[in-house]
Order: C-alpha cells, then structure tokens, then sequence
C-alpha cells in the first residue's frame, strides 16, 4: 500500500443541523436541542401527555435549576456556566461518509476522583484513587494522561481527544476554553507526577535549569531559530501537502518459514532482515533494497551455546553489523520475560557461519546487557572496528573482542572468548536506563525509564554532560543526528524532540554532549499523531523513531520516522524546527506538531528505516524509505518534487 496524507489541520465540526437523534431529544442534562431549559417527559407512549404547566412539573423545573445553580455557579448573568460545552463526536469509521455530529449540544464536564462521584464504574482500575478524571455528561468518563491524546485548537475554541471514539469538545467563550485548558494540564501533572501543580513542585520535577519544559510560553525558543540558521536550512515555506510523495517500488517476501524481526540496514553494498529463523541478505539500490537470493539459516549445531550464551536463537533482538558490514553481532534475551542477555554471537556473512560465541564479563564476573551499538553513526563501516557500546539497566561501557594488551583473541578453539571491557561506568541503583544511541564522533545520548535522557561526552562515560528532565513517560528508543545537535526520543504515545545546542560562558556555540547547558536551554518540541490517526492506530504504540541516515560532517538530517502499528509516520524536519509554521500558532503548552505523512501497510509494521543518505538519487530529497511487517519488506522512494508535510 502507498502513503496516505495525514490530516495537518482540524476537520472542521458538522452544522447543527447533523446532530444525532439523541441530541435532537431531551439531553441528559435536562436541556433541549436548542439549549433551553425542558421538563423531561416520564410518560409511556400510551399516557396522555401532561401540561408542562402543571404544579408537578413547575416544581421539578423549579427544583432541577436550584441543583445546577448549587452544582454549577449558574445566575441569570451567566447562562453558561465555565464547565458547559457543546460534544461531537467523530462518526463514520474513517469511511467517505465519515463526519462529526453533535452528540450532546449542551453538556457539562467536571474532574473528578475515583471514588469522588457517586456512579463510578465498577471497572475502574484498582488503585486509582489518587488519580484524575474527566467525565463529560453520562458520554466519556477517562483517566487524564496521555493516552486521550488531547489536542487544544485556542482559535477554535476546542479540543478533541480519544476515548472508546474520538471527541470534540466546543466552548462557548475562549475564557471557558482557557479554563478547561489550565485546569485539565494541572490534573495531568499530578497524575504524572503524583505532586500537585505548583511553581514549587514543578521545580521539584523540572530542576531550576528546565523549567522552560514547566512553563514552555517563558520559554526562549530564539535557539531554534538560531540553530536553523547556522545549519543553512530556512524552514520550507510550501503548502503542507503536496499529494503522494512516496513511489513503492520493491516489495520482497520474507522466506518460508521465517518472520521478520528487525533490519540491519547496511551503508555499502547489502542490508539485512532478521528474522526468527535466519537472515536474508537483501541489495541496496537507489530505489530501495531487493533481494539477493541469500539466507542465512539460524542452526543449532552453528548457535549452539557457550558458557552464559543462549543457544536459542528462535527470537533474536539485536543486529549489529561490524567491520565494513561484513561481520554481524547478534544478541538474543536470556529468556522471554527480560531483555537481557549474557552475552551474543558473531557472524561472519560473507561464509555464512558464526566465528564466536561470546560472553558479557568484568573482574571475573559475569554481566548482563540489554543493548548494544556501534561506537559511531558510521563505525559498522569501519574494516578494522573491534569495539562496541554495551548498556544495561545500571552500566554504561564499551567492549572490545580483542584481549586487554589490544591483539586479536584465538577464536578457533572450544573456550568461549570474553569481551574485554574497556571502559565504562556501574552505577549504584536508579538510572534505569533503557536504548541508547551514538552520534558521529561518538557522544552518547541514554534514555530512561523515568523519561530523563543523558547526553555523555567522548571522554567519559561516569557523569552526564547534561540530563533533561522526564515528561512522565518512558524512552524507550533514542536517536541523534550526526553532529549531536538534535536528539529523539520515542515513548508510547509521543516522540521528543530535543535541541542541544547552546552558547557557553566563552561565548562558544557547542551542544549539551560537550558541556553542561545550564539554563541556556529551550523547550522540547512533541511530534503526535491527531486524535484520529491515533484511534485509528488503536492500542499501538511509537515504536523506534530516529533521524535519516547521514554520516558525513556537513551533511544534515531532512527527515525523521516511526511506526505504530500499520502506520509508518514520517515528519519533514525543517517543519518540526520552524515554530511559526501552522501547527504551533493556536496550541499552548510544549509545541506538537501534527504534520506528517503516513505509509499505510495490511499488517503491523516491525520497523521503517531511512536507507543511507548516498542511495538518494540527484533528483530526489531523500534516500528509500525501506518499511519491513512480518512477512514482506516494502521500499518507497521520494519523489523529485520535496516531500512537504
């Protein structure tokens, strides 16, 4: 399947005139379909109907208006009190016919405690006490985080969200829409954080440096503007769509038998799909990546199993090609439940067969790693490469297969060969680190469990350079472009963007890998899909975004990509830089940028690379994006014409 165009802007809401059924009778808040106030009719079809102007009624009335003047604030000068909005929600399934339709043309929402209100569902999570909700009439009743997705459109005086369907929320006033805004983002950091919303716990959790990320409109956004111009990229100025940009050209078929689990994309010659019973070896071309009619069978007899090795390779996890992408470490968990291992296997692709089995050691002991990487952006070029960077929930280090006076170690005999760690630190307890990644001269950028992401210079892995704050959600990858001065981190329901250049106290401009940033520091920028592409998605998280391929000084990333799910999101990166661009003029809060394209494929997609910047033809803007599910590789080229988002 091709490349969908993404919604950049809000759809707009439906007239009045498509409202519901429901919202054409009595809403559930004792309202009309036009707003005003009616006596709820609790007669059977065959009663006669009463007068509304009975005693009974003018009582009911009577009392119904004293409540919401009690529960609401309501008095005659205000006939919509501040929690009083009009509800859409989105109908259709995505099909032609696909439209909002009012819902509830008044409604009332309020934040409320588990336990607080009296019709709470038995289905709640356990537990939940001290967490907010929002409930809008007897309709959405949600847990405030992340996952509603919320987007706020100030010019609209709206937001939209998801919830079992994707809402939309309009108020009546932009005073209402600031209400809600303010109160709902307060609700969200306790829930995050567990600490009220204050100046002096946002302190707590930002750190003095960072609380432009608290109060991101104090912000000084100046740095990015001043990076793009040092880097000679204006931010593209063109319509955000363009039509389809992306021209599937190869589409290869995992072999029999085999799901494929990951790409090992090569710089030269080759790129790599490893699945859960081998390797295929696939070409590189200007177009995209095509099969060579080589697979590498993972066997027994070749993996079996040394001193703290697995022998199982059924699942393997990590690819990493070494030495002129001739040789490939594979490194699989030591059971199914953590991603650990003790150690990884070497193998040689050009005969076929693993050379090494290898085991995880230091002082004698055995030591686990959950992560493995190249040394640099380029290092898997390297033909004399010997090292590698190794992560684990509390170690930072890098390994090398050669003995501690620097030779070669004798990898013919039956003794399995430990990797020699060269340097590195053990932490005591608490970092929790999760992915990392190397930038072309070899600064490190670590993401966490907490959310917080480090930036470690060349010359020591001990300390952080600089460590911004967590948003509240885990990293799970990280990326960072070539020269350091832009870093990605992907949790479940977002992606960050992080800018690290700064000016030091010499009047220097550097990044936050060569020295502390202090307070010379910026706000992230968040990339998010719409409410409706995220409903869309379901139950899928980002997985995996990183920068396109370029390991040249000089040269500059263009574009970036996640999966989640089916999708395959692609950002222009100019676009996510420029902040005067469409996206960012009627938010609050930490810029999102919702502008993207979108690789739509049948089946879940395992992972969306970005091919090496020297496959790009002269006439295109970018190299092949290769999208690989689990049983077909697909490669999409771009078209002479920039990809605009």
């Amino acid at each position: 399947m091709g490349a969908n165009s993404s919604r950049e802007g809000l759809d707009p809401l439906d007239s009045d005139s498509d409202c519901d059924s429901e919202s054409r009778g009595t809403s559930n808040n004792g309202y009309d379909s036009e707003g005003s106030f009616a006596t709820p009719s609790s007669q059977t079809s065959g009663q006669k109907q009463k007068g509304s102007t009975t005693p009974s009624s003018l009582e009911e009335v009577e009392s119904r208006l004293k409540a919401l003047k009690l529960k609401y604030g309501v008095n005659s000068g205000n006939p919509t009190p501040k929690n009083a909005a009009k509800l859409y929600l989105y109908s259709g399934a995505y099909s032609a016919k696909s439209k909002w339709v009012v819902s509830e043309k008044l409604t009332f929402y309020e934040f409320v405690k588990r336990g607080c209100d009296d019709d709470q569902d038995e289905e709640d999570e356990v537990g939940s006490d001290s967490h907010w909700f929002l409930k809008i009439g007897s309709k959405v009743k949600a847990k405030i985080d992340d996952n509603l997705q919320l987007r706020a459109n100030k010019n609209e005086k709206r937001v939209d969200f998801v919830s079992n369907g994707v809402w939309a929320m309009k108020f009546f006033s932009e005073e209402d829409w600031v209400f809600f805004i303010n109160t709902y983002q307060d609700f969200l950091f306790q829930n995050t954080f567990g600490y009220e919303s204050n100046d002096e716990n946002k302190l707590k959790v930002y750190g003095k440096d960072f609380l432009g990320w608290a109060k991101p409109e104090a912000a000084d956004d100046s740095i990015w503007e001043d990076a793009m111009d040092s880097l000679g990229t204006p931010p593209t100025k063109t319509p955000m769509n363009e039509g389809n940009d992306f021209t599937e050209e190869f589409e290869e078929v995992a072999p029999k038998g085999g799901a494929i689990q990951s790409i090992a994309m090569g710089a030269l010659d080759n790129s790599f799909l490893v699945s859960n019973s081998g390797i295929q070896v696939v070409r590189n071309y200007s177009h995209g990546v095509q099969g060579k009619g080589l697979y590498v069978h993972f066997d027994n007899a070749k993996f079996s199993g040394g001193k703290g090795v697995s022998s199982s390779y059924s699942t393997p996890k990590k690819a990493l090609l070494m030495k002129a992408e001739t040789n490939m470490l594979l490194m699989s968990p030591a059971n199914d439940e953590k991603p650990h291992s003790k150690g990884l296997h070497q193998l040689d692709i050009e005969t076929g067969r693993v050379v090494s089995q290898w085991i995880f050691e230091k002082d004698g002991v055995d030591v686990s790693m959950r992560d493995i990487t190249n040394d640099s952006k380029g290092a898997q070029m390297d033909p004399s490469g010997s090292t590698f960077l190794g992560l684990d929930d509390n170690r930072l280090c890098r390994w090398d297969m050669r003995d501690r006076k620097g030779l070669v170690q004798n990898i013919v005999n039956e003794r399995t060969p430990v990797l020699n760690w060269t340097e590195g630190h053990q932490f005591s307890r608490g970092t929790n680190f999760q992915c990392f990644a190397t930038a072309g001269d070899g600064s490190i950028v670590v993401g966490s469990l907490d959310g917080r992401i480090r930036l470690y210079s060349t010359s020591t892995m001990r300390q952080a350079k600089t460590a911004f704050p967590g948003l509240g959600s885990p990293i799970t990858h990280v990326d960072v472009t070539y020269d350091g001065k832009w870093v990605l981190g992907t949790t479940d329901t977002y992606v960050i963007l992080i800018c690290t250049i700064f000016t030091d106290k010499k009047g220097n401009v550097t990044t936050g890998f060569a020295g502390r940033m202090g307070n010379r520091l910026s706000a992230p920028r968040l990339l998010k899909l719409t409410p409706l592409d995220s409903h869309m998605a379901g139950t899928c998280k980002f997985r995996n975004a990183q920068f396109s391929w370029v390991t040249e000084n000089g040269k500059q990333e263009r574009h970036l990509v996640a999966t989640v799910g089916k999708f395959s999101v692609i950002w222009n990166l100019d676009r996510v830089k420029d902040g005067n661009h469409e996206c960012y003029q009627t938010q609050v809060g930490l810029k999102s940028c919702y502008c993207y394209k979108i690789v739509l494929k049948d089946d879940s997609i395992v992972d969306s690379r970005f091919m090496h910047e020297k496959f790009a033809i002269s006439d295109s803007p970018e190299a092949p994006l290769v999208v690989a599910t689990p049983l077909k590789v697909s490669s999409f080229s771009v078209s002479a014409k920039r990809l605009q988002l």
